[in-house]
């Protein structure tokens, strides 16, 4: 199980795979003392919540407030959840679920994926940007990209941008963004293109400098949903956090002002 290297010991891949299992088994008792303790009326413990960047900038900060108010002794921590992250920390039980979407791949079979809202996506470039008035993806084909996608689905990606109209991509021209500062700074100082959902745009500051292009091409539009491993079971506080979120969407999709009236104009609830 354990190996001897220069730096130290280490593990050997059956330890590796060992260790994930023990990590599981530690964050399903974690959940299981978490519900005994409820049960005896004591609400404590901790959740880990993956959270896709688009979410973070508009419903994240109300789900957060009412969840606390309701559940003010768990202990709470948030990642940025770009799938590339959010999937290992899923996988070895670090994480309870993810706020995100399942790209094809390898992930589709290892995480079990309950879709909460469908939403809209578009090429964007830099305000002032020299292709800003492009009107096809073949005009963007000689310039540099700025994607987020895990390694097994970048094939899925240059597919539904690319190829199914037509065009094809040198892939030396993508660079892969596992963090949407980096992301962002690609496309303002870098004059890199992205494709991302289309909320950006309705979404101060990113939208202020950010221009969705038309295009002739149309992309299906992409789900998100709750990620989770499958087979995991979610704690009492995980299914809080999720109701105070549905609460958080639903209230704005029934409003009236202007900004949630931008908001919903890409996104549809499913639930």
């Amino acid at each position: 199980m354990l190996v001897r290297a220069p730096e130290g010991i280490g593990f050997t891949e059956y330890g590796k795979t060992l260790l994930t299992h023990a990590k599981l088994v530690l964050k399903q008792l974690e959940h299981a003392q978490s519900d005994l303790e409820r049960m005896r009326g004591r609400v404590e413990g901790r959740l880990s919540v993956g959270v896709t960047p688009w979410l973070t900038m508009t419903f994240l900060a109300e789900t957060v407030l009412r969840f606390r108010e309701r559940m003010p002794d768990v202990r709470l921590e948030l990642y940025e959840a770009l799938m590339a992250v959010a999937q290992p920390l899923l996988r070895d039980g670090s994480m309870d679920f993810a706020l995100g979407h399942v790209q094809p791949g390898s992930g589709a079979q290892e995480f079990a994926f309950e879709p909460l809202l469908r939403y809209d996506t578009s090429v964007m470039v830099r305000a002032g940007h020299p292709r800003e008035r492009a009107k096809s993806v073949h005009d963007l084909l000689d310039c540099d990209w700025v994607l987020n996608s895990s390694a097994d689905g970048q094939a899925s990606l240059v597919d539904n941008l690319f190829t199914r109209h037509g065009a094809q991509i040198d892939e030396r021209r993508i660079v892969r963004a596992q963090s949407v500062a980096m992301l962002q700074t690609m496309l303002e100082q870098a004059g890199m293109c992205t494709w991302c959902p289309t909320i950006l745009a309705a979404v101060p500051p990113f939208g202020e400098r950010m221009r969705v292009l038309s295009l002739k091409e149309t992309f299906e539009p992409s789900e998100l949903g709750i990620v989770t491993r499958r087979s995991s079971t979610l704690g009492d506080a995980a299914r809080c956090f999720i109701d105070c979120l549905l609460q958080t969407i639903r209230r704005h999709a029934r409003s009236a002002r202007k900004e949630d009236l931008a908001l919903f104009r890409t996104l549809t609830l499913l639930i």
